[in-house]
């Protein structure tokens, strides 16, 4: 019996039982359906800012390059974790301080409406786009495990992701991110305490690495890991912290819950990544042949090394736990972009362009789902489209595209905050001369010209993916960003007709958000429904102690089980009601 497909089917009916239970709390109007009309907690909202910016590239791409280079890996995660301390110290109250149910709606507050509508129009299909390449991603990794068809996996991730954004909108998706964390917890920590157990400790890791632990292999020049490592972490603070991504915080109850939220998701990002990784770390020692367990994976297969050490070493069922981990990754990325992009539309472009201001809330909601159901379903095509693809040319072409445009038009969005003094052109001519950048050093300036300049010859594969990386990352810093600073030297106040909006809104940035009288009756409902879920969830764990597994792995579960138990009885006993309904029924 396959007991990791149960799991797995496990899984996705919890996911589609949030979606239930918060079904009613979305319906109110479009700000419940786009951000839970800012009313949610900070552990809920810390939540989903970990996980989108977690992906299943954690458990494959990162944990394949944890297994062949060692420490390096973190040098991605340190910049998220230092990138959420800056937003707790600066940026996520002030997302919240925007006062907007979308991002799109602080872009034509900040700037104008010609600006709302350019970034309107990038933002969604290169959001179809992106979640197309995830999704296509997981289902080719999830087809290679199980040797399932791969476009029966695309369907049924993407609809289960499609009807957790549609029926609960964001008090779904949240939801959704925040048992996914727990998901992904469980998963990490079990597979850590086996490995360390099973390698000898945190000591032989750094001793018994093959390749050097903290060098790793084919570096004849480790300054460019410092360097890369360096200038990493300020692309991270640039893509976490701008208005595009704010949406992970507007949806806090006041700008207090929205800092707290970014610190907690720098915590759990920076406890996250020691612990993601021990396990392809202690592969690398005793299975040194892992990457070649899964050849249909061509050059990624050794993505898969985390697998191969669930099957190796966990007990039975932790592979189902896995690729639920995996799944949980994917979906919550892309339920948050669905949710956003439904909330973009709607009140960028329907509501302002189409119906000019006419449209009443109960209509822009019902748009708002429909928008929805139309974004899933490009986004599950986008993923089969690229499963067809024979030759990668096109593929290339689209990816190459996003490149062109995401790292310049994050410029405008992140520096906007604080550099206030802009002429109404200077955000959309930024991305225009940002993407002209992102052109030159990919086709004209590559590493292995500007390498010659200081002496670097022979540039080894992963040194010139290092070097191309920073490359880039200092081309923007510099010159894209230096675009949109001088920009300040064109600006005129007298023609600024964007004046009184734009010093409303920075006077709001400054001012803070406190939460309404009846916030209570939604804390309180918030840590019931998810104190139910998680018991149901920790239910679950403890099914799976009558998997026949030695008695190791039986109390393993045992363990995990109760420690999720535990989560969701401390959740319902600080609701401080007895009764679902007597809280259901003060929402409404």
């Amino acid at each position: 019996m396959n007991y990791d497909y149960l799991v797995i089917v496990g899984y996705f009916a919890l996911m589609v039982v949030i979606s239930l239970l918060f079904k009613k709390m979305a319906s109110n109007s479009t700000s419940d359906y786009f951000r839970g009309g800012g009313k949610m907690l900070w552990w809920m909202v810390g939540a989903t800012a970990f996980m989108t910016q977690f992906s299943a590239w954690t458990f494959t791409g990162a944990a394949g390059k944890a297994f062949s280079d060692g420490f390096a890996v973190l040098g991605v995660f340190i910049g998220n974790i230092f990138a959420y301390i800056v937003a707790y110290f600066y940026f996520a109250r002030r997302f919240r301080q925007m006062r907007v149910d979308t991002p799109t709606e602080a872009i034509r507050r900040r700037f104008d409406k010609t600006n709302e509508q350019f970034f309107t129009w990038i933002i969604i299909p290169l959001s179809i786009i992106t979640g197309g390449v995830w999704l296509n991603g997981l289902s080719v990794f999830a087809s290679a495990v199980f040797n399932a068809d791969i476009m029966t996996t695309i369907w049924v991730t993407g609809l289960a992701v499609l009807i957790i954004s549609l029926l609960s909108g964001a008090w779904g998706v949240v939801a959704s991110d925040f048992i996914q964390t727990l998901v992904i917890a469980v998963v990490s920590i079990a597979c850590a305490i086996v490995a360390l157990v099973m390698v000898g400790g945190p000591s032989e890791i750094v001793h018994e690495f093959p390749s050097g632990f903290f060098s790793g292999p084919d570096m004849n020049y480790p300054i460019l890991i410092v360097t890369s490592f360096l200038f990493f972490i300020v692309k991270q603070l640039q893509n976490i912290n701008n208005m595009q991504d704010s949406y992970r915080f507007l949806n806090a109850k006041d700008s207090k819950n929205a800092s707290k939220a970014a610190l907690l998701a720098g915590m759990m990002m920076l406890v996250g990544s020691f612990i993601w990784f021990i396990p392809p770390w202690a592969s690398a020692i005793m299975y040194p042949d892992a990457a070649a367990q899964y050849p249909d994976l061509g050059n990624k297969a050794r993505d898969a090394v985390y697998l191969v050490f669930a099957r190796e070493a966990m007990p039975i069922g932790t592979v189902g736990l896995l690729m639920a981990g995996l799944f949980a990754a994917t979906m919550s990325s892309m339920d948050s972009a669905l949710n956003r992009n439904s909330g973009i539309f709607v009140r960028s472009f329907y509501a302002n362009i189409i119906r000019k201001g006419q449209a009443s809330d109960r209509e822009q909601l019902r748009v708002g789902q429909i928008t929805c159901i139309v974004n899933g379903l490009l986004v599950i095509l986008t993923a089969q489209f690229f499963t067809s693809l024979k030759e990668l040319s096109l593929f290339d072409l689209m990816m190459q595209t996003s490149t062109l445009l995401s790292a310049p038009m994050l410029v405008p969005l992140c520096f906007g905050i604080f550099i206030r003094k802009t002429p109404k052109w200077a955000p959309w001519a930024t991305v225009v001369f940002g993407a002209f950048v992102s052109y030159m050093m990919i086709n004209v300036f590559t590493p292995q010209v500007i390498g010659s300049w200081f002496g670097l010859e022979n540039l080894t594969g992963r040194e010139i993916s290092e070097f191309r990386t920073t490359t880039t990352i200092i081309a923007h810093l510099v010159f894209t960003a230096g675009f949109f600073c001088a920009s300040t030297l064109f600006y005129k106040e007298e023609s600024n007709e964007n004046l009184e909006t734009q010093e409303a809104f920075f006077k709001d940035i400054e001012t803070e958000v406190i939460s309404e009288e009846d916030q209570d009756i939604y804390d309180r409902m918030q840590r019931n429904k998810l104190g139910t879920l998680v018991m149901v969830m920790g239910a679950g764990l403890l099914i799976m102690t009558m998997i026949p597994n030695p008695m190791w792995g039986r109390l393993l579960f045992l363990g995990c089980a109760a420690a999720i138990f535990l989560i969701g009885f401390v959740l319902k006993k600080s609701a401080g009601v007895d009764d679902v309904k007597t809280v259901t029924s003060s929402v409404r």
